[in-house]
């Protein structure tokens, strides 16, 4: 059944348009009233009650910034990335081109610099177009800015339901609201501030809010440089971006375009000339696609998504993850880190380079740091952060903990065994307590039974064994029978000896490792929320040789602590942090502390250059040329898998870890009888790939940070006679046993302990 039009009220009849237009007109009238006062007089008691109506509106406006997108910046200034839930960026209306300026008043609001914030005129046109039937809206540019400045902060406040849009959720009273507060707005701010304001924050893509993103969205350009076509395209684009859409309507682009330039010619903004000669030019796009976001970084992708945690994990920037994620995305900001692109660079082609042709996805991770500062230089590894077919695929960061201190994301890995890297800071303990690196030692022992006197002044117990006799253990090993022999304590660490390091340890007090494993920042990297900064116990037998998960940012830092001269800086990857005022907010800065006496740092970096000149890293000295080396101290490392190896070292500039392992699951893939590169491996070695990275990387990264040669140890350090043999080429870790040597938890009950290697 049709329902028939009432013909008195059918607005297709003359009849039903005069009566259309006189309800319109008096609801018209009621709101003139309340804008003229107290400009005019009014009597009656129906334009009393608008007045009094619109007089109980609110007339302040709080004009807060328009959301806008923040820069995460490198050291020197270059871009890496944006983050943004509205991709803008204000701009002042001197950078923007006075055609655009032009247009948008013509289209929008021919008379924009008459009128009080509304226009009368307008509103009775308007009222006599929708009468005949032909709907033309009445708001001016000052009405359209505060609509959208409205709509802005509903946004902000994650409000995004209570949003008013034109003819679809706007009433009356809406209506009359957004007049009064253009009326009060106009008193407050210039005709500039108001169309600056507009131009900024003003929709023209999905991809792009205000001119600047529109003007690079659109045309690869500034809103300053735009030129007459593609200034008036873009004017006409606000009243429906997607109607007006250059790049997928250029047909209703180019009519909406050449109306503006008619609009443009006939109100004597341009010249006839200019008008003729841009109505031919065509609709030409050149799109700049906007991404935002760490994944679309345009170097280090992951050392990005750190930085992002990090702000999303400060307190500073908001009392809940939401109002951080909000002044983040939206605020505006401006991050400059610590992040050096050439190191990166080089980071990146050398661990790709490392782990290129690896279908089963080995990976490969390179992280350095500024020993004085603590500054993070690079953070690489072989991965893809966006999917791309036939690429290693992840978001997860190698080189960094699961969560920060306080138990929060940092989308990290949580770190990889690192073997015999942890051996140095037994031999420091060693020389902490004023014994000689060249003492004699007996690493022949391999038994460590469950009631071996070791010296522990820590309350935490001594906690495992290695003792054959013992069902499920068995005696500690070497990867080679070579080395259960006599040797100074420096010669067992230079060439990674397992026995060696427990002789040593056997020696000293485990608790004043355990001081100094503390001091320097290590701890465990797959952290729990009741346990986020969990310790790597070295009263743990099996932790003197690395059986812990630690990241390779944490084992860069605590290296570093040697390279500056035992004082240890935490990592920071922030230096500064402003909004779009200028004004600073929190970022980090260096935090340095004394961890272990100069001149033990000083002895560990003899014997880590004695490492690479004569020991298991013998052949992955840094070289600058054939004939020039600098001065580097480093340590191999290898867990008893072969599935993590490692290289840690440092100049007197910086700090780097290269690791070269399983990333995947429990990380319990062995790294043997494996292919990377084309080059098959028995076994890998901490030397065989991480040996490379790291010897590539600070070839061409450390010079730029110092190479001055380290400061000597004291004397009393080298006493005695050094067991210096034919350097030997570096040895594949044996097989590891199939069982862990037993080792008691708090109660009796044994659990398993990782064993280790030498040679590592």
């Amino acid at each position: 059944m049709v329902t028939r039009k009432n013909p008195i009220f059918d607005t297709a009849t003359t009849l039903g348009k005069i009566l259309g237009f006189l309800g319109v007109s008096a609801i018209c009238g009621v709101l003139v009233a309340g804008l003229l006062v107290p400009a005019a007089a009014v009597s009656g008691s129906a334009a009393s009650g608008s007045i009094e109506f619109f007089d109980t509106l609110p007339a302040e406006l709080q004009v807060d910034p328009p959301s806008q997108s923040t820069k995460i910046l490198a050291a020197d200034g270059s871009l890496i990335a944006n983050l943004y839930e509205e991709n803008r960026t204000k701009v002042a209306l001197d950078q923007i081109s006075p055609f655009m300026k032009n247009a948008v008043i013509a289209v929008e609001d021919s008379r924009f610099m008459e009128h009080g914030g509304v226009d009368t005129t307008g509103i009775l046109r308007a009222l006599v177009s929708t009468a005949r039937g032909n709907k033309q809206g009445a708001s001016t540019i000052t009405q359209q800015y505060v609509n959208n400045v409205l709509n802005s902060n509903l946004a902000a406040a994650g409000k995004d339901e209570d949003i008013k849009l034109n003819g679809v959720n706007k009433g009356v009273g809406d209506k009359l609201r957004e007049m009064k507060l253009a009326i009060a707005l106009e008193k407050e701010f210039s005709k500039d501030q108001i169309l600056e304001g507009y131009l900024n924050i003003v929709f023209f893509n999905r991809d792009a809010y205000g001119i600047e993103a529109a003007s690079k969205f659109f045309f690869s350009t500034t809103a300053k440089d735009l030129t007459l076509p593609q200034a008036a395209l873009l004017a006409g684009l606000v009243n429906s971006p997607s109607a007006f859409d250059p790049i997928n309507n250029p047909e209703n682009a180019k009519q909406r375009r050449d109306l503006v330039l008619g609009l443009m010619l006939n109100q004597n903004k341009i010249t006839q000339a200019e008008h003729d000669a841009a109505v031919a030019t065509p609709v030409e796009t050149k799109v700049t696609p906007s991404r935002q976001g760490c994944a679309y970084a345009t170097t280090a992708p992951y050392f990005c998504d750190y930085v992002l945690h990090l702000l999303l994990n400060n307190p500073a920037y908001g009392a809940d993850l939401e109002e951080r994620t909000n002044a983040v995305f939206r605020g505006g900001l401006t991050i400059t880190t610590t992040l050096d692109v050439n190191a990166q660079n080089v980071a990146q082609a050398e661990s790709d380079a490392a782990a290129g042709a690896n279908p089963d996805n080995w990976g490969a991770a390179i992280v350095s740091v500024q020993p004085n500062s603590g500054k993070i230089l690079n953070m690489a590894q072989n991965t893809s952060f966006l999917p791309v077919e036939g690429k290693f695929n992840q978001t997860q960061n190698f080189n960094v903990d699961k969560l920060d201190k306080d138990g929060n994301d940092l989308n990290g890995l949580g770190g990889f065994q690192p073997g015999s890297t942890m051996k140095p800071f037994t031999f420091a303990q060693w020389l902490d307590e004023g014994k000689s690196m060249n003492t004699n030692i007996n690493a022949s022992v391999r038994r460590y039974p469950q009631n071996f006197p070791w010296k522990n002044t820590c309350q935490t117990p001594t906690v495992g064994w290695y003792d054959a006799r013992v069902s499920g253990s068995f005696d500690l090993q070497n990867s080679d029978e070579g080395y259960y022999r006599n040797m100074t304590v420096l010669y067992g660490l230079m060439n990674s000896i397992n026995t060696a390091t427990f002789a040593s340890a056997a020696q000293v007090d485990l608790c004043g490792i355990q001081k100094i494993v503390d001091a320097v920042g290590i701890h465990g990297g797959l952290p729990t929320a009741e346990s986020p900064n969990p310790k790597v116990t070295m009263t743990t037998l099996a932790n003197l040789i690395g059986s812990t998960q630690t990241a390779p940012l944490t084992m860069a830092s605590a290296f570093a602590t040697f390279a500056n001269d035992g004082k240890y800086c935490e990592p920071i990857a922030i230096t500064s942090v402003t909004d779009q005022t200028g004004a600073q907010l929190p970022a980090q800065s260096s935090t340095c502390r004394d961890a272990v006496k100069p001149e033990v740092a000083r002895g560990v970096a003899y014997a880590m250059q004695e490492v690479l000149n004569g020991g298991s890293g013998s052949l992955i000295q840094p070289r600058l040329s054939t004939k020039t080396n600098f001065p580097v101290a480093a340590k191999t490392g290898t867990n008893d898998t072969n599935g993590s190896t490692w290289v840690v070292g440092y100049t007197t500039g910086v700090a780097t870890a290269a690791w070269f392992g399983d990333p995947l699951g429990d990380q319990q893939r062995q790294g043997r009888n494996l292919t990377i590169n084309g080059k098959f491996y028995k076994a890998i070695d901490g030397y065989m790939i991480a040996g490379p990275m790291f010897s590539k990387y600070m070839a061409q990264v450390a010079p730029a940070y110092g190479t001055t040669p380290f400061t000597a140890p004291p004397s009393n350090m080298l006493n005695g006679t050094p067991a210096r043999t034919t350097p030997t080429t570096p040895s594949t870790p044996a097989t590891a046993p199939a069982t862990a040597p037993a080792a008691p938890a708090a109660e009796p009950t044994p659990e398993p302990s990782k064993p280790g290697n030498g040679n590592g």
